[in-house]
């Protein structure tokens, strides 16, 4: 048996050619298209191009062309069939079985889709030729012009006209009750028009063919709800789609990022002024199904949600639904714009232009956002900041990705170090109980903020050997072959390893280390907190020192991978492709 055309289709949609090309060679943008080394030929000089605008692949030195089904085919020795369920698991589809089930479901959503097509056409048609003077001035008040109108096919159907009657006749009861276009009127005894009286956005899957709708009415009344959508349906599920991905998943060729938005005013507004790298969630809380499908296209999502406490608190929700899908080459970020300002509002009154000015200045990232809220939750004693910490160490544990999940957490203890800072006494147990005041912290803060992440990380480093000499003295291939980035800290860890290397007694008043650059050390020291809280063995301290050692040696493996890419970018040379190859695996390995 066939797959059906829209199930194909679809996998296509969800999945840039670039994206499943990349995953078996290394592809080089240059402008619209992709370049690489064939895979279907040895070469030094690439031949092989990828367009995803165009949907296919061609390599010049053998004549090979296809799509990704034929990639799959061709470059792993697969059959269609195992190529579509390959590329369907890839895509986050369900697998298509040909049980009968499926049939009879893939002519319901034929129907299903022909009843939506004819109705938003209908609507729009309406909308277009009829003078409705509420309507227009409801448009006007809002910036929609003629153009906007048609590009998001809005419409509109009045309290007089009820399409029920004509459509029942043509569909069928059944597929009109799935479609959720009409309800019942119990005491009319009736079916009526859902969106009657409402400005009507159509809400297309990522075919673009449209699945449910959205209606806002035009005539504030208290008793009706502003914006409703379509209930979920056989065929729609809201936290499974997104308004306007249909549109925006063109621009991921030139975009890396995407907006997500409260609204379709928003995403309307931002679209027409040129804008077009935006979506809006359904009137739910962002879920895990829209970050990852939102992945599929772009390497970094903006959650750009309203500034007030409504739009503080949802953003919030969205940040705990999806750090837990954070990758190495994906970020999350979140905009907020000034108070009473939303997207819509904002992009009319100042344009495009200050717009992104305004993102550039203002993206806050996903752990910081969320520590950031955490933290003006807490009261200063110690019963909510053990609330809050172990609230923190939750969310970055349900982190999926082991290499973000310890990074993440790394921040979060760090930052939660700065707010509990103390001392021990080299004689006694008791610690001071001495509370620095929040304006003092948040000073040591921004101090700490001008440190880059190699540099905090070569402190942590530093500091584990300055308060443990004895035992790097008495285990000195611990430090040998290590490598540090900061010139500062460079001059320091050479003093420390010649100290160490010698015969004579050590300890720090011989280092000959300014006592300021020592100071320096210990505050910025996040790991020293951490081993000073319990009574720390041996083991312990040689296993945080080997972790930070061992992050020393993936940084250096990172510049020099980034060297290579650089330099291959420009040359191709096949020595330097095999010895980026090679470091790749052993950065895999580390």
């Amino acid at each position: 048996m066939k797959y059906p055309k829209e199930y194909l289709e679809e996998i296509k949609t969800r999945l840039k050619v670039s994206s499943v090309v990349s995953k078996t060679i290394q592809l080089k943008k240059r402008g619209k298209e992709f370049v690489g080394l064939s895979p279907f030929k040895n070469e030094k000089t690439p031949s092989f191009t990828v367009n995803d605008e165009k949907g296919f692949y061609h390599c010049f030195s053998t004549g090979e062309h296809g799509n990704i089904f034929d990639f799959l085919m061709k470059t792993q020795n697969l059959k269609f069939g195992e190529s579509v369920k390959a590329l369907a698991n890839l895509a986050g589809m369900r697998p298509y079985t040909f049980s009968k089930d499926d049939e009879i479901r893939q002519k319901k959503f034929k129907d299903y889709i022909s009843v939506f097509q004819k109705y938003v056409k209908i609507c729009h048609e309406n909308l277009i030729n009829n003078k409705y003077d509420k309507v227009n001035k409801y448009a006007s008040s809002r910036n929609l012009d003629i153009n906007t109108i048609k590009k998001f096919q809005l419409g509109y159907i009045d309290y007089n006209t009820s399409l029920y009657n004509e459509f029942e006749k043509e569909f069928g009861e059944k597929i009109l009750k799935d479609t959720g276009l009409f309800y019942y009127d119990e005491k009319k005894k009736i079916f009526v028009d859902r969106f009657r009286n409402r400005l009507i956005f159509p809400i297309n899957n990522i075919s673009n063919n449209p699945i449910a709708i959205g209606g806002r009415i035009i005539e504030n009344k208290e008793y009706l709800a502003k914006y409703i959508n379509s209930p979920e349906t056989p065929f729609f599920k809201k936290g499974s789609n997104l308004y306007n991905l249909n549109l925006a998943r063109s621009r991921s060729n030139s975009s890396e990022f995407v907006y997500i938005v409260e609204g379709y005013m928003d995403v309307i507004g931002l679209y027409k002024n040129g804008i077009e790298n935006v979506v809006a969630n359904l009137g739910t809380a962002l879920t895990e199904k829209q970050i990852l499908t939102l992945n599929q296209f772009f390497n970094h999502v903006v959650i750009c949600f309203d500034s007030d406490k409504s739009g503080h608190a949802a953003a919030l929700r969205a940040a705990e639904n999806s750090i837990m899908n954070l990758m190495p080459d994906k970020k999350i970020s979140f905009l907020f714009l000034p108070e009473g300002e939303d997207p819509d509002t904002f992009v009319n009154k100042y344009g495009k232009n200050k717009f992104d000015e305004f993102t550039k200045l203002n993206l806050i990232s996903i752990h910081e956002f969320i520590f950031e809220k955490y933290i003006s939750k807490t009261d200063n004693n110690p019963s909510s900041l053990a609330i809050f910490e172990k609230k923190l160490r939750n969310i970055g544990n349900s982190i999926k990705d082991e290499l973000i999940k310890k990074y993440v957490l790394e921040f979060f203890l760090e930052k939660i170090s700065e707010l509990t800072p103390h001392t021990k006494s080299k004689n006694t147990k008791n610690y001071s109980s001495n509370y620095k005041s929040l304006k003092i912290t948040q000073n040591k803060y921004n101090e700490r903020k001008s440190l880059s992440s190699i540099e905090v990380k070569e402190i942590n480093f530093l500091s584990i050997i300055l308060n443990n000499l004895k035992i790097f003295k008495d285990n000195f291939d611990l430090v040998e072959n290590v490598k540090l980035f900061t010139n500062e800290n460079i001059v320091i860890f050479n003093k420390i390893y010649e100290k160490l290397k010698s015969s004579s007694e050590i300890s720090i008043e011989k280092m000959e280390i300014d006592n300021q650059i020592i100071e320096k050390i210990n505050r910025f020291s996040s790991v020293r907190y951490i081993l000073e809280k319990v009574e720390t063995k041996k083991e312990d301290i040689i296993k945080a020192y080997q972790e930070i050692k061992r992050d020393l040696k993936n940084y250096e493996l990172e510049k020099r991978i980034e060297e290579l890419e650089a330099k291959f970018s420009k040359d191709f040379n096949e020595s330097t492709f095999n010895e980026l190859k090679e470091l790749k695996k052993l950065q895999k390995t580390n």
